[in-house]
């Protein structure tokens, strides 16, 4: 194998399938970056057997091959060659080379036959959806995932696709965050996935803000993203994801309308002093006040008084700090609304301006 390349040319395809090169490693070929080449084009695949992310770029070979190398110590030595270099890259005697003007480094290999790859995809649907689209959907849903619960199903975010729109769904037990976007997909019933929270974060890392269309495939077990020369492909996890039907509460008639951005400040104000393992606050609702305290073990006491827009019952509540915070970073609305029933029910929280975007957080004992 032989080809020579510009050092971004390279690079930027590198430091986009990094994500997957697993660090600690239970087989030596999952550190490694596999490289294909043929005549015109380079191929750069990494994996950790759960997700699988593949690079392909146009270039002039010199000679096709493929084989493996360690992915972090390629990616590090084209980070530290001079910008606007020429890479030149080889396999001589089963090592890599790579010279860059008096620059020379030999790395190890392993063959390309030793490299896994995931299970090929039987495709049961496809559809296509601007990469802002499903960015957006993402950002507004994902941070409500659950990290390493035992309901591994909560691990992850479901995704469910209908002819007329996508939803994605993410709960930890304690909140949930819902999103819906307008689709054309052309299928005739429901489709639900869920797409395990490492394949999430990178989809979301990978995507950018263009109206640029990408192409997605569902298999039975897998889930395919591609777009510009790039494909994601995730393992799915085989559960069942809880009614989120059930969980949206329905008929408060305690509705609170507040700037969003000045809600944000008080909440943040107060929680300096809540207790940093449970991160409670207590919520007071009086008309046209709302009041923020906090307490910690150490008996230190925040007390933070707001006006809003309120003119329902008296309420008390208290909430994860945390959990309110990370719905009101998600947008950049004006006005956030929240709709409870009584002190001891889960409360909804909304967006005037964004009907698509639903929140439920579930209170707490202080």
């Amino acid at each position: 194998m032989k080809f020579q390349t510009e050092k971004e040319i390279l690079l930027n395809p590198l430091q986009q399938i990094i994500g997957a090169v697993e660090k600690k490693q239970t087989m030596p070929a999952l550190s490694n970056v596999l490289i294909r080449t043929s005549e015109n084009s380079l191929t750069l695949t990494a994996t950790d057997l759960e997700i699988e992310l593949v690079s392909q770029i146009n270039i002039i070979v010199d000679e096709p091959g493929e084989i493996t190398v360690p992915a972090r110590k390629l990616l590090d030595i084209y980070k530290a060659l001079p910008n606007e270099a020429i890479i030149k890259f080889s396999v001589v005697d089963g090592k890599a080379r790579i010279q860059s003007g008096r620059s020379r480094f030999t790395l190890t290999t392993l063959p390309a036959n030793d490299f896994p790859s995931l299970d090929t995809i039987n495709s049961i649907y496809e559809f296509e959806i601007p990469q802002n689209i499903l960015r957006d959907i993402i950002d507004k849903t994902a941070f409500a995932m659950a990290q390493q619960d035992v309901r591994y199903y909560l691990n992850g975010l479901m995704l469910e696709l209908s002819a007329n729109y996508l939803r994605a769904v993410a709960t930890d037990g304690h909140r949930l965050a819902y999103c819906q976007k307008e689709t054309n997909a052309d299928i005739a019933d429901i489709k639900q996935v869920i797409l395990p929270r490492k394949g999430v974060l990178e989809l979301v890392r990978l995507l950018g803000d263009t109206k640029d269309s990408v192409k997605i495939i569902l298999g039975s077990n897998h889930l395919q993203v591609e777009f510009d020369g790039f494909k994601l492909t995730s393992k799915l996890i085989d559960g069942r994801f809880p009614d989120y039907n059930r969980v949206m509460p329905t008929g408060g008639d305690n509705i609170l309308r507040v700037d969003r951005d000045q809600l944000r400040q008080a909440l943040m104000r107060a929680s300096i002093l809540s207790n940093e393992k449970y991160r409670g606050i207590r919520l007071l609702l009086e008309n046209n006040l709302i009041k923020l305290q906090a307490q910690n073990p150490d008996q230190e006491e925040a007390d933070i008084e707001q006006e809003v827009d309120y003119s329902g019952d008296d309420i008390e509540i208290g909430f994860n700090v945390n959990y309110l915070l990370d719905v009101l970073n998600v947008t950049n609305s004006d006005i956030v609304q929240a709709t409870l029933s009584d002190s001891n029910s889960s409360f909804l929280l909304t967006y005037p301006d964004q009907t698509d975007c639903k929140y439920v957080i579930m209170p707490m004992r202080l």
